[in-house]
């Protein structure tokens, strides 16, 4: 280790496995009665030097049973941390002022001498004891504990070795890596915190470049705050994997940078002015400077809490397809934690004979679902088989490929781990998932997103925890035969310019069934919505929602008049009360890309109610949307519009549905 103290460890997940495995205890800390956070009143009336104890707990690193037990303290929460950063140690310092304020937070509760500790590196720990602290370098003055205790990987590490090392080190080690010794009577508590707090910042919240950062307002605001609140999102898993590997990578890039910008501009202090090298170095300089600024702001937009989701879904829409396989052949996938010779011959036999098969075909086998998928090309098939399926990332689908389970849904159960990553993230042509049950626990990102292409999920289940099914504006969405449920949000969120056909569902248990989402902009078209023999119940709040601006509320009446202007829309409404009929998916699909038709179809019965409510909102929305542009190009100077171009080229049919037991009723609108 080097004397100085580290640059810029940031939110490594070695750091982080480091607290978490070898130097961490198992259970849980209790919550701290006493230490940093303590006021002075709370202790005034009590006998502390009577009832000598200790607030902390303690524990043995694992494998390290020579060693004494050492202060637990790297399992602190969030805002105990934050609260000594703010309040004890920072406040409203300069980067430029953070050793000093350091140094004098550890002047006030530091123990200068007299405490054990285990010098802990990445190669060995050795027992010491501290017999001075160099407050303003950080560092404490030891010497070896007796007896003698060593724990090393390597075995030529002996006694004189550790004493060569200390004379080197002039027996002045980095306060970061030195764990004290556990002590009960509570003497050595606050020594014990504030070293774990210098560990934590210099570990995973001081930048090597933040000195030369801009001063214009705290540190702890500008920097602390927002990477305090990064460390806890990734360790809580409230963060996309995907992003989380982003960050690091950036971070090892601008530490690399940094430190050869430094080396060159040491170099240029070393060279004789107006020299050719020190022309180039200069423009290698501002290369370099012009890189890690540019590192440095990806960082800061992950490291902001509201812009890193958006910088996570600009990059999860943009996952590249990886095309057909250089040599053309498609590839079957089988899913399967173990494989038995009668699941074999029945896949042979039901998926992978002749008849279901052009030719011969390459059969790869996998024991999880999600490394089949990240293996597919363009026309690859993954068939899943039987059995309970455990995953901690983020199905990213970019080609048009086959997911299909091999039996019923509830036989081939599919779960989610991990609170940052949406479940399934489909941005390919033609998407096809089948056959296959998806649980999501804790999570918060929805569990199906399809930012553009088509996608078909049919005979599925869908078990959400947050959003349920995202469809995107210019993403195609038809589901059919299928279930969800759960979803603390809508069931399912249709954007502006989307295309959702949606046929003999269950959408149910969520806050709202359909949601269909701003889709008045004016810059965007009507969604195309098919909505054929759904049973939509139990919400907490309607089945359908319409989200609209306030502003085009007041113009409601004026465009219901206008609904008969519109030739592009017919609405054929029965009168008798069992006309309610079955509508072909294919025929449906034919008249969406076809015809310019409206077909509703209603129920006198309370279930079907809804049915007409929503076609008739839709309706009057799109005839008003045509005022508005043809208003707009009027105001343009275009007097003679086309009624042809002016329509939405929609068609939306709206039948057979059931509203059943929705908390606020089937039908509503959300004004904003």
């Amino acid at each position: 280790m080097a004397d100085g103290l580290p640059s810029g460890g940031g939110l490594g997940l070695g750091a982080m496995a480091l607290e978490r495995t070898n130097w961490a205890a198992e259970e849980e800390p209790e919550p701290l009665e006493k230490g940093l956070f303590q006021d002075e009143e709370s202790c005034s009336d009590c006998s502390y030097h009577d009832k000598p104890v200790t607030s902390l707990q303690s524990f043995v690193p694992e494998g390290k049973t020579l060693f004494p037990e050492i202060f637990q303290t790297s399992q602190l929460l969030f805002y105990e941390r934050f609260r000594a950063y703010q309040d004890y140690i920072l406040a409203d310092c300069k980067a430029s002022e953070v050793r000093e304020f350091t140094a004098e937070f550890l002047e006030k509760v530091l123990e200068p001498s007299g405490w054990r500790a285990v010098w802990h590196t990445n190669v060995f720990e050795v027992l010491v004891e501290v017999t001075d602290v160099d407050f303003a370098a950080l560092k404490a003055v030891v010497k070896l504990a007796e007896p003698y205790v060593c724990d090393s990987e390597v075995n030529t590490f002996t006694l004189d070795c550790v004493k060569e090392l200390l004379e080197l080190k002039e027996c002045r080690l980095p306060l970061q890596e030195l764990w004290v010794v556990f002590d009960g009577s509570g003497v050595f508590d606050q020594t014990a915190l504030a070293i774990e707090h210098v560990r934590f910042f210099y570990q995973n919240i001081w930048r090597s470049w933040d000195e030369e950062e801009e001063d214009e307002y705290d540190y702890f605001v500008r920097c602390v705050e927002p990477r305090l609140r990064l460390y806890y999102d990734i360790l809580e898993d409230r963060v996309p994997s995907g992003l989380v590997v982003d960050y690091h990578n950036l971070l090892s890039q601008c530490e690399e940078s940094y430190r050869k910008f430094l080396n060159l501009r040491s170099s240029l202090s070393n060279c004789n002015s107006d020299s050719e090298q020190e022309n180039i170095s200069m423009v290698e300089g501002l290369k370099l400077y012009s890189e890690i600024e540019q590192l440095k702001q990806k960082l800061k937009l992950i490291e902001n809490p509201l812009l890193r989701y958006v910088f996570g879904y600009q990059k999860n829409s943009n996952i590249q397809a990886k095309g057909i396989r250089p040599n053309g052949q498609k590839v079957t996938h089988v899913v399967s934690s173990t494989m038995m010779t009668g699941l074999l011959q029945a896949l042979l036999r039901d998926k992978l004979c002749e008849e279901h098969c052009e030719g011969e075909i390459e059969v790869q086998f996998h024991r999880d679902p999600l490394s089949a998928i990240n293996a597919c090309f363009e026309g690859d098939t993954v068939i899943v088989c039987p059995g309970h399926y455990m995953v901690h990332g983020t199905f990213s689908i970019a080609d048009s490929i086959e997911l299909e389970g091999y039996g019923l849904p509830d036989d081939i159960v599919i779960e989610k781990r991990g609170k940052g990553d949406t479940f399934v993230d489909c941005t390919g042509a033609d998407i096809k998932i089948s056959n296959i049950k998806f649980v999501q626990h804790d999570a918060v990102e929805g569990i199906l997103i399809i930012h553009r292409g088509k996608t078909t999920l049919e005979n599925c289940v869908l078990q959400c925890e947050t959003t349920g099914v995202t469809v995107r504006t210019s993403a195609e969405f038809l589901m059919k035969n299928s279930d969800l449920y759960g979803a603390k949000g809508a069931g399912i969120e249709i954007y502006p310019g989307s295309k959702c056909i949606l046929s003999d569902n269950g959408i149910h248990h969520c806050k709202e069934g359909i949601l269909i989402k701003d889709f008045l902009d004016e810059h965007y078209d009507i969604p195309k919505i098919s909505m054929v023999n759904n049973i939509i119940h139990n919400n907490e709040g309607y089945g359908v929602v319409l989200v609209k601006p306030t502003i085009f509320s007041e113009l409601q009446d004026s465009a219901h008049d206008g609904i008969e202007e519109n030739k592009a829309l017919k609405i054929q409404t029965s009168e008798e009360a069992d006309a309610a009929e079955r509508v072909d998916l294919e025929e449906l699909i034919q008249c969406a890309t076809g015809r310019m038709e409206l077909s509703v179809r209603t129920d006198l019965s309370e279930q079907v109610e809804g049915n007409c409510e929503i076609v008739n909102e839709l309706v009057a929305v799109s005839t008003q949307k045509g005022h508005m542009k043809k208003k707009r190009l009027s105001e343009l100077g275009i007097t003679q519009a086309d009624d042809n171009l002016m329509s939405q080229e929609m068609f939306v049919a709206i039948v057979g549905n059931q509203f059943k037991w929705n908390g606020k009723g089937s039908f509503g609108t959300f004004l904003f």
